[in-house]
């Protein structure tokens, strides 16, 4: 384990589960604080939307459970939160940031390819939050071919062909764990507005014509920013829209 790993913060290292979200799920109402679970090889990985998540073994697969008392709303903006860490250890791992940016609302991408993505899952009752789980995987050593993505879709990276780092899953979740521990400090004390000062900072196609897609319904526009609450914000040719869920496509 890494000596800048956070206090006070589990790590579970697994060699085999279905889901490192579902597992999360079950071990959250007996854990004492937050804790990463990290699995060498999920056998059903899921993405955004119940997609299947491809996970070839070298890559890595990981979630964060917390147990915060806090309204969905809140806990939903801990997605920015762990986009700025995967930023923040991917440049770690490289010695590179340039080639590294974040889309709205939760993926990673890399000299413009789909690098990482994240699930972010919660459960409780009476509008709080018992505890929710931030399911992350990253593309390491190799990446899903363009016919295993959707028509549209950016192209699906890795870190080594495109870096050359070769990464391990447990040295990837001692950069992560730490830059994620650093930015949920600035959340916690400061609230959101920080967290979104440096995410657009790091946005991709900030102020570029963009197409957010929410089931049948494409909406075009420029992408202004994101507001307060996370929202996409988009220019268009009938106005102003504030976007609160889409796919998005350039």
């Amino acid at each position: 384990m890494s000596t800048d790993w956070p206090d006070g913060v589990g790590r579970r290292i697994l060699n085999e589960v279905d889901s490192t979200n579902l597992e999360a799920q079950r071990l959250a109402p007996d854990l004492a604080g937050p804790e990463w679970i990290l699995a060498l090889r999920q056998t059903h990985g899921r993405g955004r939307r119940g997609k299947p998540w491809a996970d070839p073994a070298g890559n890595f697969s990981a979630t964060l459970v917390m147990r915060p008392a806090e309204s969905p709303d809140r806990v939903a903006l801990r997605s920015f939160v762990a986009s700025l860490a995967l930023w923040e250890a991917c440049v770690a791992a490289t010695g590179r940031a340039e080639p590294f940016t974040l889309k709205w609302p939760n993926d990673v991408l890399l000299n413009g390819g789909k690098l990482a993505g994240i699930l972010l899952e919660s459960a409780g009752s009476g509008g709080q939050i018992t505890h929710f789980c931030i399911g992350i995987g990253v593309n390491l050593i190799t990446s899903p071919s363009v016919d295993q993505v959707e028509e549209g879709a950016l192209r699906p990276v890795n870190l080594l062909s495109e870096t050359g780092a070769r990464v391990s899953p447990e040295e990837f979740l001692d950069l992560l764990a730490p830059a994620y521990a650093k930015w949920e400090a600035q959340f916690a004390t400061y609230g959101f507005a920080p967290i979104r000062e440096a995410w657009l900072s790091r946005a991709a196609k900030l102020g570029e014509v963009i197409t957010a897609r929410t089931g049948r319904d494409a909406t075009v526009g420029t992408f202004e920013t994101v507001d307060e609450n996370g929202n996409l914000i988009l220019n268009t040719s009938s106005g102003r829209r504030v976007i609160t869920a889409a796919e998005v496509f350039f």
